[in-house]
């Protein structure tokens, strides 16, 4: 039997840090070339830019703090009329010169991992159940308990209105991340990479592509 959430997963919505929501979010969607990101390398048949963003995943109000991961924002894009297949395991970090590299992890293992941060230390623990959480892990979370009407009170005047969706956090993970497949255009996301260790620990970080086929491996500095 699965856990829930014991804790909300760590959000920032519209009305905490703005300048710093302005800062991480718009260039996230803004940029059309690699020389808009902070760093960038040329490659045959593309160009790839690249922003440390620490434990910060963008989302649509907001981005979501995942502690136990780097997520590095990546753009791909390719510079001949054949266009290029996007892979993110083709991308590795290494941290302070190591010769281990860190091997990207999915999206979907990040949302799993705020979902439950405490899920191994529940599994020991059995008859334990924490029913869901009544405000949910942020704002317009759908897997939040419903509100509480009292008896008799009337719904309420819905027409007119158009309904939204709200996003649910596996999905604004997913469409955070770097999409793989063949594009003629440019294709931008995050890449995600399990870290445990100390921030301040990272000396320098450097992120990897192999490109495969025995062609030369692509290094470029983020920190």
């Amino acid at each position: 039997m699965l856990a829930s959430p014991k804790s909300p997963a760590p959000f920032y919505n519209e009305g905490v840090h703005r300048a710093v929501l302005l800062l991480a979010l718009l260039p996230l969607y803004a940029r059309d070339k690699a020389t808009e990101y902070p760093v960038h390398a040329s490659l045959p048949g593309m160009e790839i830019g690249a922003e440390y963003l620490e434990h910060s995943v963008p989302g649509e109000k907001g981005f979501y703090i995942v502690t136990d991961y780097l997520v590095v924002d990546v753009g791909v894009f390719p510079s001949t009329p054949e266009g290029v297949n996007v892979k993110s395991g083709q991308f590795s970090l290494r941290i302070n010169h190591d010769k281990r590299v860190l091997a990207p992890v999915s999206p979907e293992a990040v949302a799993a991992a705020l979902k439950y941060p405490d899920w191994e230390g529940q599994r020991g623990a059995a008859g334990q159940h924490q029913s869901p959480s009544a405000t949910g892990k942020f704002p317009g979370d759908p897997e939040a308990s419903p509100p509480i009407v009292p008896a008799g009170t009337p719904p309420p005047d819905t027409s007119g209105i158009e309904k939204q969706i709200p996003t649910s956090m596996d999905e604004s993970i997913a469409n955070a991340a770097l999409h793989d497949g063949p594009t003629h255009k440019a294709a931008k996301g995050c890449v995600f990479f399990r870290y445990r260790g100390k921030m301040k620990s990272i000396k320098s970080l450097e992120l990897i592509y192999d490109p495969g086929q025995g062609r030369p491996k692509a290094t470029i500095p983020l920190l």
